[in-house]
């Protein structure tokens, strides 16, 4: 098929490799503008924009799809279908009806859970037992258009959101495959009106670890968040991100450890730190940490 790929973050650079090894061809590739990023604000292309830079393919970065000039230079692209991953703009009705057959996007949940920005984060911190990617036709509303295909994963004890988008982006690219070779014998299935949930984006309000909630629920805010933007704490003043975790056995007033590895206490039960990362250095191993950070039992996080 002849396809317009619209995506920017990492999680969708799979699903354009595997449209392009399965040999469609990708007539633009669209994706948001370049913007400050990293610790000198230097201006840098999406993961999308330098895949397909590097791949040889025409990317476009408008700032909006509003403007009659961008609808018009999207249509004139005779795309048979695009695909949209994870791509940041609202596609206007103009744009979503110009290719022949529509438009798909590949959504990381199964709606209609889900719908909205942070599925993976919230799926993980509303302690889920089970998320998938749907590969939807798209329609005016947020996340709401009828499904054509669906596959399941589970959500394991030790998955964090980063583990887990690594593993979805994979679903994501193998079944987009899938469902372009079977496009003219599906039939898309309307989504149910029961059971529907919006995956607001994470705020930085809601990173900061409450050690008074249960110990399920602060290991599942700790790996939700994990590796961005990371769920936090302070210590002596100084902030630390927790960034894996697991249940532990314990109980002691909220935030205190119980012992000198970083087992803490929560409002019930407690939680064992596994990998945390103090300001300004490197992600590391709690063992790692204490060998010259020690932390004794009975000290308290806030």
């Amino acid at each position: 098929m002849r396809i317009v790929f619209m995506g920017t973050p990492d999680f969708s650079v799979a699903a354009l490799a595997a449209l392009m090894a399965a040999g469609h061809e990708i007539c633009a590739v669209y994706t948001q503008p370049p913007r400050p990023a990293g610790r000198g604000k230097a201006v840098r292309p999406s993961p999308v924009h330098q895949f397909a830079e590097n791949a040889g393919l025409p990317v476009r970065h408008p700032v909006s799809l509003k403007a009659p000039e961008e609808q018009a230079a999207f249509a004139a692209l005779n795309a048979d279908i695009a695909v949209v991953v994870a791509y940041g703009l609202i596609l206007p009705p103009a744009v979503l009806d110009a290719p022949e057959k529509g438009c798909l996007n590949i959504h990381a949940s199964l709606l209609p859970r889900w719908r909205g920005a942070a599925p993976i984060q919230r799926a993980i911190m509303a302690g889920d037992r089970q998320t998938g990617v749907c590969i939807m036709q798209m329609e005016p509303g947020l996340d709401t258009g009828p499904v054509l295909t669906r596959r399941e994963t589970d959500i394991t004890p030790v998955d964090t959101a980063a583990s887990l988008h690594d593993r979805l982006a994979a679903i994501g690219a193998e079944l987009i495959v899938r469902t372009l070779e079977q496009l003219p014998r599906l039939c898309p299935v309307a989504q149910s009106d029961e059971g529907v949930s919006y995956a607001h984006k994470i705020e930085k309000s809601e990173t900061r670890i409450d050690w008074s909630r249960d110990a399920p629920i602060v290991d599942r805010h700790i790996r939700g968040l994990s590796p961005f933007p990371g769920a936090w704490t302070m210590f002596n003043g100084e902030r630390i991100k927790c960034l894996r975790s697991a249940i532990a056995t314990g109980s002691g007033a909220p935030g205190v450890t119980l012992t000198g590895d970083l087992v803490v206490a929560c409002g019930t039960g407690a939680i064992s730190l596994i990998q945390v990362q103090r300001a300004g250095k490197q992600a590391v191993l709690a063992k790692d940490l204490l060998r010259g950070f020690p932390i004794s039992a009975g000290a308290k996080f806030d």
